[in-house]
């Protein structure tokens, strides 16, 4: 294996697919109805829908720094959090959708990042691209848990 294959199965493991550790990104949004993704444990308080544009607003980020594309590449207007609507216009799958867009754009740099430059720093930043896909994954992993938490507080608030 090299590091391109093992950032890879780093990645899918903390977004979608099978490991150890328990409820990866994906799997933590799965079967979500638009009512829970709305829900906020408090007022202003993120909710799982932003939570999930978020997440993919950085796998944009780490993919544009890899494929060395411009800022302003992400689909959405704004950065880092944006403001989901209370209804489902947008639709939820869209916001779903959007993060395994992301992911998948994220998968597809780190296939073809030349293996000789992982552990150098990318232009205009003090990270290398190793530093960018660990954390990258690391970010799925804690947001996943966040959203588990979300789930178990709204189940608890409902039960009164």
């Amino acid at each position: 294996m090299n590091q391109n294959s093992d950032l890879l199965a780093i990645l899918d493991q903390a977004y979608d697919h099978r490991s150890w550790h328990g409820t990866n990104l994906r799997g933590s949004i799965r079967g979500v109805p638009i009512e829970l993704a709305n829900w906020r444990p408090a007022p202003h308080r993120h909710n799982i829908r932003e939570i999930v544009v978020h997440a993919a607003y950085w796998k944009c980020v780490v993919w544009r720094r890899l494929a060395g594309e411009a800022r302003g590449s992400f689909p959405l207007k704004g950065s880092n959090w944006f403001v989901r609507p209370a209804d489902d216009a947008p639709p939820w799958k869209a916001d779903v959708a959007l993060l395994h867009d992301m992911h998948r754009s994220l998968r597809g740099s780190v296939e073809r990042f030349p293996g000789r430059r992982w552990h150098q720093r990318l232009p205009k930043s003090r990270d290398s691209a190793f530093t960018l896909v660990a954390g990258a994954a690391a970010h799925d992993l804690y947001h996943a848990g966040q959203i588990q938490l979300l789930k178990r507080i709204a189940a608890l608030t409902a039960e009164g």
